[in-house]
């Protein structure tokens, strides 16, 4: 039997030969207290892989100085500090000490590499370890959380490393802002048709042929999707080899950088109106202290053609539409089976065409990409219902697709829950800090006209905001409880009052995909349930079509009465 590691770490560049030697080649089994699982993380790609390797060989010296076995070693690329990236390798290897209980060691090269979210997020892991009697060890800086007064020193370098975030994160923006105002291209990918050489853009001759072309097109008022459809038919792929779209042509058209320009970003912000590490392109290039765009290099077209572009397109926009509107927001979904129908031919998504589903691809990359096909959406959607009823009044209260619905419904009823929890998160850490300096303020004698009376009165307070959002944040990660809706006949009741978005949940839950047979020729009569072919995540032979209608003509009455009244 392997382990589920291996191939992580030959990725990572060890021999099998070395592995063997580090104790890392055959399953660890025993005692959960006598296992522990190893976590690596860098946070760039480009960052070498040796000091990884380093790292490790670290944590298998101390794993074999305390006579523990690393059950699994975890590994990723991402960043610690953005509290909106998900971290899955470090959630599976908190998952297997916490939840599963698989092991009671968690081994991190140092505190920075755990986290660098501030010391709420370690002292919050600690409190999820300690009823486990599991710990955290920090091998370079020689911590143990299972020791006494660690918790403290844990926070302290918690909240140093995210500090370092912080500085890293000022450095960087000042060095980018510096080479944006000096017309340097500030990073990432230049559009098609240009490159960059020495931090300008210039023409990159491979693409710019087709490049030029698609502006003179778009100056003479040619539509995007006429476009992309003479690109494909021609069997012109984009830079990464795929198939062109209208969406891609309009992208490129308002982009600034099109025009050898400096684009202007905007920092997004919380909804307290703090500043976020998210960045938003606004679509305008980036003003210079003279009042004239900043350039950078030559674009593919200039900066007047570029102007020109952006208002044949806003002539054509439509509020509240896909086409040239950049303000629209977000519209309220019409459609049930958006994101799970598929068509007969490319097998791409359909998608909301007016009174019709319609073939995505045929719509924005033309014929050449496929021949397409539209469907009424009124009687696909009815013939949807009939089915998805017919399927879910046949599972068992214990199918994992009832159980997989009923989480979905509640996740998709309460969508400020995890909100919520991600406010009372950033209030915890806030908490900690001030308890931290509190602490540090009156034992190290930083504040000098503090007495112990009034010490101890902030202290307390502090320590009460601390206890009553650590027991708030506990209960909203607790799990809801799905009983109330583990039958099939309270889902189908939620059906009745859940409008396009709940039913969409509800199908999604159920179906992986829904795929459309296409019609024998024009005209064909063919019952569209029997074109419609669903692929269920809990497969059910069962078929009462006619109860299944009769609960569908129930619920248009139901709904014809009430728009009457």
């Amino acid at each position: 039997m392997e382990r589920a590691d291996r191939a992580t770490l030959r990725a990572l560049g060890f021999k099998d030969a070395e592995i063997k030697a580090l104790g890392l080649w055959d399953v660890a089994t025993g005692d959960p207290a006598d296992l522990a699982e190893a976590y690596l993380r860098r946070s760039k790609k480009k960052d070498t892989l040796s000091t990884l390797r380093e790292h490790l060989r670290d944590l298998c010296r101390k794993a074999k100085d305390e006579k523990k076995a690393i059950r699994h070693v975890w590994f990723e690329q991402r960043s610690a500090s953005k509290a909106y990236i998900r971290r899955e390798e470090f959630e599976n290897a908190t998952r297997a000490i916490v939840e599963e209980g698989k092991s009671r060691t968690l081994y991190v090269w140092r505190t920075d590499r755990l986290s660098r979210r501030g010391m709420g997020a370690v002292d919050r892991l600690i409190d999820e370890m300690e009823p486990k009697k599991a710990r955290i060890v920090v091998t370079s800086e020689g911590l143990d959380s299972s020791l006494p007064g660690m918790r403290m020193v844990f926070g302290i370098l918690a909240d140093r490393a995210r500090e370092e975030a912080k500085s890293i994160s000022a450095r960087t923006k000042i060095g980018g802002d510096a080479h944006k105002a000096e017309g340097k291209w500030p990073g990432g990918v230049p559009p098609f048709g240009l490159e960059v050489v020495d931090g300008k853009l210039r023409h990159k001759a491979a693409e710019y042929k087709y490049a030029r072309p698609i502006a003179e097109r778009l100056l003479k008022g040619v539509v995007p999707a006429e476009i992309a459809n003479d690109l494909n038919r021609r069997g012109i792929l984009t830079r990464k080899g795929k198939l062109w779209r209208a969406q891609t042509i309009l992208h490129l058209a308002q982009s600034p950088s099109w025009a050898g320009l400096i684009p202007d970003r905007e920092r997004a912000t919380d909804e307290f109106g703090n500043p976020i590490d998210k960045w938003y392109r606004n679509g305008q290039p980036l003003m210079g202290a003279d009042g004239h765009p900043v350039k950078c290099g030559v674009g593919v077209v200039t900066f007047a053609e570029w102007t020109k572009i952006n208002a044949v397109i806003a002539s054509r926009a439509r509020a509240g539409t896909t086409i040239g509107d950049r303000t629209r927001g977000i519209r309220k979904p019409v459609t049930i089976l958006t994101g799970t129908f598929r068509c007969p031919f490319c097998k791409g998504p359909m998608g909301n065409g007016g009174a019709n589903y319609r073939c995505v691809a045929r719509v924005n990359q033309g014929p050449s990409v496929c021949v397409g096909v539209a469907t009424k959406r009124s009687r696909v959607d009815d013939a949807m219902e009939v089915m998805w009823r017919n399927h879910i009044m046949h599972l068992s209260p214990e199918s994992p697709t009832i159980q997989r619905i009923a989480r979905d419904w509640l996740s998709y009823e309460d969508p400020a829950k995890e909100a919520r929890k991600q406010q009372v998160a950033a209030a915890l850490d806030s908490a900690l800090a001030r308890q931290l300096k509190l602490n540090k303020e009156f034992f190290l004698g930083a504040s000098k006209n503090m007495d112990e009376a009034t010490f101890e009165s902030l202290r307390g307070e502090v320590a009460a905001q601390i206890a009553g959002l650590k027991a708030e944040l506990s209960d909203l990660g607790r799990s809801a409880d799905l009983t109330p809706l583990m039958t099939s006949e309270a889902l189908m009741a939620l059906w009745e009052v859940a409008g396009i978005e709940g039913r969409r949940a509800l199908i999604k839950a159920a179906v992986t995909e829904v795929h459309l047979i296409p019609a024998k020729h024009r005209g064909d009569r063919t019952p569209i349930e029997e074109r419609l072919k669903p692929q269920w995540k809990d497969q059910s032979d069962a078929r009462d079509v006619d109860e299944a209608l009769r609960a569908v003509d129930r619920s248009k009455a139901r709904r014809a009465a009430q728009l009457a009244a």
